[in-house]
């Protein structure tokens, strides 16, 4: 039963990083925000057999605030502000996805040669599972990175800070308390960028990054 466990919750950390890459490979907007809601689907799925392996009903708290807000409400929300503002559904990237992606498998080993060295007397499942949520956060930072738009910045954001809550649940967990603070947390953030994304629209027609550079006179 014990290497049951420890496999399914490896499988489930490890979907979310391959979900990362998938969020690294996207090109459109729409997309993007599926993949995302993917992203949350398999962080509530990896949360909730933590709960169940932790027998830690608390956890499951934290699994439904991934799946409701995460899943649902945020990318519903995030494609009715791409409609209503008539976002260019294409993203721009500051480099190739050839490039990107090798940057990001750069990032995992890195994730990897970090995390287990330093916690060799640790329990194998959160050590292991702490690599893994180093290198979703990672590849959130790129996607914030490598990307012009900035609805595709917020994704990226937001998976990152997916990777932080997947290390927090894999680390034995984190009180209640804790979780509610962190949901209401996204929720406030998700408002300001709403109405961040609507000023910026507003003020400039436009929320691409490069050409927010050009009217400031950043860009070459």
């Amino acid at each position: 039963m014990g290497d049951i466990v420890f496999d399914i919750a490896h499988m489930l950390a490890g979907g979310l990083v391959l979900v990362s890459f998938m969020l690294l490979y996207q090109d459109r907007l729409y997309a993007l925000l599926n993949i995302y809601a993917l992203h949350a689907l398999m962080l509530t799925l990896s949360v909730a057999w933590q709960a169940f392996s932790q027998a830690a009903p608390h956890l499951y708290v934290t699994a439904a605030i991934a799946l409701v807000f995460k899943a649902i409400v945020i990318p519903v929300a995030l494609h009715r502000i791409i409609q209503r503002l008539g976002i260019h559904r294409e993203i721009e990237t500051v480099v190739g996805v050839g490039p990107t992606m090798l940057a990001g498998m750069g990032l995992v080993a890195l994730s990897l040669v970090v995390i287990l060295p330093v916690t060799p007397e640790g329990d194998p499942l959160a050590r292991e599972d702490l690599a893994f949520a180093l290198s979703v956060v990672l590849l959130g930072l790129l996607v914030m990175v490598t990307r012009r738009n900035a609805v595709s910045q917020v994704v990226g954001f937001m998976s990152l800070e997916n990777g932080l809550v997947l290390a927090a649940t894999g680390a034995k967990g984190m009180p209640l308390v804790v979780e509610i603070s962190v949901a209401f947390s996204i929720l406030i953030a998700f408002i300001v960028i709403g109405v961040f994304l609507f000023r910026i629209r507003e003020r400039f027609d436009t929320v691409d990054i490069g050409a927010l550079d050009d009217f400031r006179g950043e860009r070459r």
